[in-house]
């Protein structure tokens, strides 16, 4: 009887150790993996991208050998939680750069298999001669590789004819290209506005302005988005950013929110953030500041005479919210400001790009020039060597919306730059990175869109502005 009692005390005695080890195994694993999560939040949460919208990996687009610069994530339309505040976030995009992780490693993959002409045809956005897909559209993007196109008033007849023309575009373009097309527009709302005669028309941003309401800025924002998505536009040189301050300004007036930095700023961002929620891409524009000047840029050369403290605390601000608050595109007016440079207008000013607006404002998105058919360039400078200087300058694209003339004066001037080295392997790459992330973050393809609902968007414009 003892002996059982015995062995029965110890079989108790072994169990109750063994227990013991499996709980004291189970512990430590379960402060192993608490201190990982702890160290890395996101994975709580596999669909948590803290802010990133780049998380695929660019896909072969069937036979034709285009790559679609996908975006694994999905954009919501949030609306404001503080209408005025300006804080970040508070209306769809998150402020800040995307977190790159392996997107890094993918990008520099997709630009090491780039030949030259591929990757200086990035550089470049042009203009269509007229309605269709034309011989030297085609040219552009089988020849030259452009990056994109804009669209005006002389290319859009009726939506119908705008959707075939852009869905011609993209085919052409994913026969002959690794990259999707940027496919741009000024659609700005008020008497800026490139859409068909259907839709109906927003106001202008000075009567938005008077309204003084940012959930109606956002909502116009998106609305706009959307209208661009439906034809399968992706770039808005939208939203002006300058401010009012000049009376005889004959090129931006009502186009500007306001007469004050803070009025400007606060509406300003709250629509980029709507047309961003689209997955749009949004160029503020005109960096570093339009909005003081007596000359129309399309016709000559307006000078700006302020100095950089004064620039600081007022023109700039705009700009320096939209990008702490996200912004993803940052156009350069042709301005000349002779206390930062007394040669070289801001479009192609070392001072400008590389020193003031990505060195002290820390802005590392695309930088984008205004059109280099305008008479600011075109009356006063070769456009081919400007060109060249503006990506020295630390610009990513030029502009050239007029004339497929000036187009290969350009592409050509750009080639020939790389090639000599005049414009470095290091930064032509650079700008080309900055290119192709933006590209993927809105998960750009060269798929056909529409049909196009009119009636449904015209709806929604009516029932913001009742």
């Amino acid at each position: 009887m003892r002996r059982r009692k015995k062995k029965s005390r110890a079989k108790l005695i072994i169990m109750f150790g063994l227990l013991l080890g499996v709980m004291m195994i189970l512990g430590y694993t379960l402060l192993q993996n608490y201190g990982r999560l702890q160290n890395n939040p996101a994975e709580t949460n596999p669909g948590n991208l803290s802010g990133s919208t780049a998380t695929g990996s660019p896909v072969t687009n069937g036979a034709s050998g285009s790559t679609s610069v996908q975006s694994g994530s999905e954009q919501t339309e949030p609306a404001p939680n503080s209408p005025g505040d300006g804080s970040a976030g508070q209306t769809g995009q998150q402020p800040g750069n995307a977190s790159e992780g392996d997107n890094t490693e993918e990008i520099k993959n997709l630009i090491d298999n780039m030949t030259l002409e591929e990757k200086v045809g990035q550089l470049v956005i042009v203009g269509v001669d007229g309605y269709t897909n034309d011989a030297h559209s085609k040219q552009l993007l089988e020849k030259y590789h452009v990056s994109g196109f804009i669209v005006f008033k002389k290319n859009i007849q009726n939506t119908h004819q705008l959707s075939a023309l852009l869905n011609s575009l993209k085919e052409t373009n994913s026969g002959s290209s690794k990259v999707p097309l940027f496919l741009s527009v000024d659609e700005e709302g008020g008497r800026i506005s490139r859409l068909p005669e259907e839709f109906h028309k927003f106001p202008s941003n000075d009567i938005i302005g008077q309204k003084n309401d940012s959930i109606l800025s956002y909502r116009i924002g998106q609305i706009l988005g959307k209208e661009l998505n439906a034809f399968g536009l992706n770039m808005d040189f939208a939203p002006v950013l300058d401010i009012n301050s000049n009376p005889d300004n004959p090129v931006i007036g009502d186009r500007s929110f306001g007469t004050t930095a803070e009025l400007v700023s606060k509406l300003g961002i709250e629509t980029m953030k709507g047309i961003q929620s689209q997955k749009i891409i949004s160029v503020v524009k005109h960096f570093p500041g339009h909005g003081d000047t007596s000359v129309d840029s399309h016709v000559g050369l307006p000078r700006v005479n302020h100095g950089i403290d004064r620039l600081k605390s007022f023109e700039l601000k705009p700009f320096e919210a939209a990008i702490e608050n996200g912004a993803d595109a940052v156009m350069i007016a042709h301005i000349l400001l002779p206390k930062l440079d007394a040669k070289n207008p801001a479009s192609f000013s070392k001072s400008v790009i590389t020193d003031l607006l990505r060195t002290d404002m820390n802005f590392d998105g695309v930088v984008i020039t205004d059109d280099f058919t305008m008479g600011a360039i075109e009356k006063n400078y070769d456009m081919g060597k400007a060109a060249v200087k503006s990506i020295q300058a630390g610009g990513d694209i030029v502009l050239v919306c007029h004339g497929f003339d000036k187009q290969e004066t350009v592409i050509s001037a750009l080639l020939a730059a790389a090639r000599s080295g005049q414009i470095s392997q290091e930064r032509l790459n650079q700008s080309v990175y900055r290119i192709l992330k933006l590209k993927r973050k809105v998960s750009m393809a060269d798929t056909p869109a529409g049909p196009v609902d009119v009636k449904s968007i015209n709806e929604q414009i009516d029932a913001l502005l009742k």
